[in-house]
């Protein structure tokens, strides 16, 4: 960690460094400029000294071989080599040994007539030269450069004089211009490194340099050391606190404007001591010392100063900078600053605690119980009776209610609370309902105009110390709700404008929570009577089961659960349970759009997997529509539904299920089934496939029990878990289905409900075959008289002697349309339940309908005298073809006579067809 932390330190010096030599800095200016000197300055030195070698190499060259070619010439025994009969072999050996001993290229000696006697080449002896010789010819040596057999060279040329002074041979000694350029490069690297180390000494020194003003400019640049200059300049002279500066010696440095005004220095002020200054004692003993101060107070003429000292070491200088405040108005501001400061958190405070529920008077005395002690001794709070329901309030119903006292124990006092009352208009809560605004009451004992609302009242509110009101009116989108009272004892000050304006501003914040709580409440009241308007208010007589119920809403509001007992034809009986996803208005009223349609397609005799077939095409249908009208969020998000079937006479129970927990059965012995049952998607995501049904056989004296998944699954409990408890409370000895109802909610009802509970339970009862009577019908008119005498006989049997007549009309009309009409096997059930029952069967799915036949027809009169004579009648389609049915009444008066027969019979005609 010390290693990472001093790597980190150098980075950070390194980043800082690299900033302040930025080139915006007055340092990293400077450093550049140095640096392009430096630069410029080696440069010109490096190019100067190479030209300056190669300028000395090439002099050394021409000395060198002008030096060479004279040795050579006037060496002894060079005109007797060249009188010799073979000047070559004399010659060569002494010229080879001169090149090499003055590192030449060649020492080349050469006839007047050109022809070459040396050469440092073999091959180019004897060979005709061509070069510059006629000067050397002439007797005068040269130097000169020059393209020869070696390429460019510097030659020296020098002429061989025989003893009587006349030329005989030229010497000429050559060196190459490369020769002469490698000697020059062999000495750049020198140069160079030379150059190289000036470089970095220079730019080492500039470095320093640079560091040095960059510690003393602080990495700025000049636009901006003039601009702060400037800034500094501007705030030290227009900040509205003194600001002195002092030396570590006690002098007085720097003075702005504010501390000259506040301390009234003479003009000469800076560089003078501070106790030079006039000051009172306590201050310049301050100020010279080494001691900081905060927001010490001392005394300076009139004015009572705050006082700030902080050394500027080592930041800076040593010494010490002095800030002066004046504080003379402080502590008349202090007392109203806290006060404001204790405002602004109760503000705050209520805003927390303020609508913490939706429950209007919860709300009400949420905001009387913030308010007392922090802002008053007794606050009470009375709304408009209408409000507490949740209903628009209304000036033509003036009459208030106390919802909330705070701060109060002694209930003669005041109205209690629940007390429903009107002020009068002179009272200051009704002048400030009526007006709008607040009104506030100093004194109460010089105000008379609240004592005549309750004398008495009055003076024990003033003999118990109350003097000063502030009632301001509850207001809400412009509506008032009501009103506030706060009252003030004898140990606070009374009321006052600023009071006003934070009570208006309270009681604001407290008005929209109420309004919102009273707008809840309404919508809660209308989504709980809508609710209730639609499920079930009583149960339908019916002689298949014994039912009992529970529902329960949640607490977090009304919800989509509903339950349905519906009689179905041939004494049947359909059990409904389902379930809506949502709570409010929209999970109510779609609940009671599928109750509706439920009861629609029941009333159409269909099976139980095809009636919840077309409920789900219904919701798919609700859905695109509402989709389409650009309703988001509208749709059902999910809704289920248990539809089952219960057939007296076989025990039977048919049961389809959509999304919805199956059911229960409670044998006659104490035991718990949960039957398997095919379980369909939920409502609405079927997309057109076919829906699974069930059929069980159910013992006379078993209970059904129907239920929502709120009944056993909860946020604290999971489906298993509540099935095994529902299991556990439905086990035992037989009991009512109303003793089954109350068990089951007691062992499963969570304390605080998060979904709707509906509980269905119906114990199954059979029609026994001394109330049922079957026939065969074989297809022949004849066969209508045999079934139609059986049928007689067998209601004399039961009593219903009475009933022959109708039932014999209804039967022979019903059978003769089955033989006629339909297809076989023709079959006639009667059943004596609550009502008399009629159920002809045959093998078509032609449905018969009823109409008005005309004057001219012979028939279609039937099923005219069967829906006159029964109280209801219908068609239901089985798996083998049809089944018509007719239910007539057990009641007297049901039956009517032979004339009666005869004016409906009649009644078929007009007059002017008879």
């Amino acid at each position: 960690m010390t290693g990472e932390s001093g790597r980190s330190a150098r980075h950070r010096r390194r980043c800082r460094a690299g900033r302040s030599l930025s080139v915006r800095s007055l340092a990293g200016q400077v450093f550049l400029l140095q640096f392009a000197v430096v630069v410029l300055l080696v440069a010109a030195t490096l190019v100067a000294l190479v030209v300056q070698a190669r300028r000395d190499n090439m002099a050394d060259a021409r000395n060198r071989t002008l030096a060479t070619a004279q040795t050579f010439a006037n060496s002894p025994g060079i005109v007797a080599a060249l009188n010799s009969p073979d000047p070559s072999a004399v010659l060569q050996p002494h010229a080879e040994a001169a090149r090499k001993a003055a590192g030449v290229d060649a020492v080349i000696v050469y006839r007047l007539d050109g022809i070459t006697l040396t050469h440092s080449d073999p091959h180019q002896i004897g060979k005709h030269l061509i070069g510059p010789y006629a000067q050397a010819a002439a007797g005068r040596p040269f130097t000169r450069t020059f393209e020869g057999s070696l390429g460019l060279s510097v030659i020296s040329a020098v002429p061989v004089r025989a003893p009587d002074g006349s030329v005989v041979a030229i010497v000429s000694v050559p060196v190459t211009v490369e020769k002469v350029q490698h000697r020059v490069d062999r000495q750049l690297p020198v140069l160079f490194g030379g150059a190289a180390v000036a470089l970095v000494i220079a730019v080492g020194g500039s470095a320093l340099v640079s560091r040095r003003l960059r510690r003393q400019t602080h990495g700025l640049g000049p636009t901006e050391m003039t601009r702060m200059y400037e800034h500094h300049d501007a705030v030290l002279h227009a900040v509205r606190e003194g600001v002195l500066i002092i030396s570590a010696e006690g002098r007085l440095l720097l003075a702005n404007d504010e501390a000259r005004r506040l301390l009234d220095l003479p003009a000469d002020a800076e560089g003078r001591h501070v106790t030079d200054l006039g000051l009172e004692e306590d201050l310049p003993g301050l100020l010279a010392s080494d001691r900081p101060a905060t927001d010490e107070v001392y005394l300076a003429a009139d004015r009572l100063l705050a006082v700030n000292k902080r050394p500027t070491a080592p930041h800076g200088p040593a010494g010490s900078v002095v800030t002066l405040r004046d504080t003379t108005e402080l502590l008349a501001l202090s007392g109203r600053a806290e006060v404001a400061r204790e405002r602004l958190k109760l503000l705050y405070d209520a805003g927390g605690r303020i609508g913490t529920t939706l429950d209007v008077k919860r709300t009400a005395e949420e905001l009387a119980e913030v308010a007392v002690p922090r802002f008053a001794d007794v606050v009470t709070v009375e709304l408009l009776d209408p409000v507490l329901s949740g209903g628009e309030p209304s000036a033509a119903s003036p009459d208030v209610r106390r919802v909330a006292v705070a701060g109060l124990h002694d209930d003669r006092l005041l109205y209690p609370v629940g007390s429903l009352f009107r002020f009068i208009p002179a009272h200051p809560v009704a002048r400030a309902m009526e007006g709008g605004r607040a009104v506030l009451v100093r004194d109460l004992s010089a105000d008379q105009s609240w004592v005549a609302q309750d004398t008495v009242r009055s003076r024990r509110i003033l003999d118990h110390g109350i003097h000063s009101l502030l009632a301001v009116p509850l207001r809400a989108r412009g509506v008032v709700l009501g009103a506030v009272d706060f009252w003030r004892g004898r140990a606070s000050p009374p009321f006052d404008e600023e009071d006003v304006s934070f009570a208006e501003e309270l009681v604001a914040r407290a008005a929209v929570s109420i309004d919102n709580a009273r707008r809840f409440t309404r919508e809660h009241t209308m989504a709980v009577t809508l609710q209730h308007s639609l499920l079930p208010r009583g149960l339908p007589e019916q002689s298949a089961l014994d039912v009992a119920y529970r529902y329960l809403p949640a607490q977090a509001g009304v919800g989509g659960d509903w339950f349905d007992v519906i009689p179905l034809s041939g004494a049947r009986v359909a059990l409904v349970v389902g379930d809506v996803v949502g709570h409010g208005l929209h999970a109510a009223a779609t609940m009671g759009r599928l109750r509706t349609a439920v009861h629609n397609f029941s009333g159409l005799d269909m099976p139980a997997d095809e009636l919840l077939g077309r409920l789900d095409e219904l919701v798919s249908q609700i859905d695109a529509e509402e989709v389409t009208a650009g309703e988001d969020g509208q749709g059902i998000a999910g809704a289920s539904c248990q539809y089952a079937v219960y057939d007296p006479v076989s025990g039977q129970l048919a049961i389809a299920t959509m999304g919805h927990p199956g059911p229960a059965v409670v044998h006659p012995d104490g035991s718990v089934d949960f039957p398997p049952v095919p379980v369909s998607p939920p409502l609405g995501l079927c997309a057109g496939l076919p829906v699974e049904s069930t059929e069980l056989n159910v013992p006379e004296g078993s209970r059904l029990v129907l239920f929502t998944d709120g009944l056993v699954e909860d946020r604290d409990r999971d489906l298993d878990t509540g099935l095994a408890t529902l299991r556990a409370a439905l086990t035992g000895p037989d009991r009512t289905p109303e003793a089954t109802c109350a068990r089951v909610m007691d062992a499963l009802l969570p304390e605080r409900p998060t979904d709707d509970i509906a509980l269905l339970v119906a114990r199954t009862r059979c029609l026994g075959p001394d109330r049922v009577a079957e026939w065969q019908v074989p297809r022949d008119p004849a066969a209508v008289g045999p079934v139609r005498t059986a049928c007689a006989r067998r209601l004399t049997e039961w009593g219903l002697e009475e009933n022959v007549f109708t039932a014999e009309l209804i039967l022979s009309e019903l059978i003769t349309n089955a033989i006629r009409y339909g297809g076989e096997p023709v079959s006639v059930r009667l059943l004596r339940d609550r009502a008399l029952i009629f159920e002809v069967a045959d093998g078509s799915s032609t449905s018969p309908r009823l109409r008005r036949a005309k004057a001219t027809d012979e028939g279609g009169r039937g099923l005219f005298l069967v829906a006159q004579f029964a109280e209801r009648w219908g068609t239901r389609y089985t798996g083998t073809g049809k089944v018509i049915w007719a239910e007539q009444s057990l009641h007297g008066g049901a039956t009517p006579g032979a004339e009666g027969l005869g004016e409906i019979l009649l009644g078929q005609w007009e007059d002017t067809a008879l």
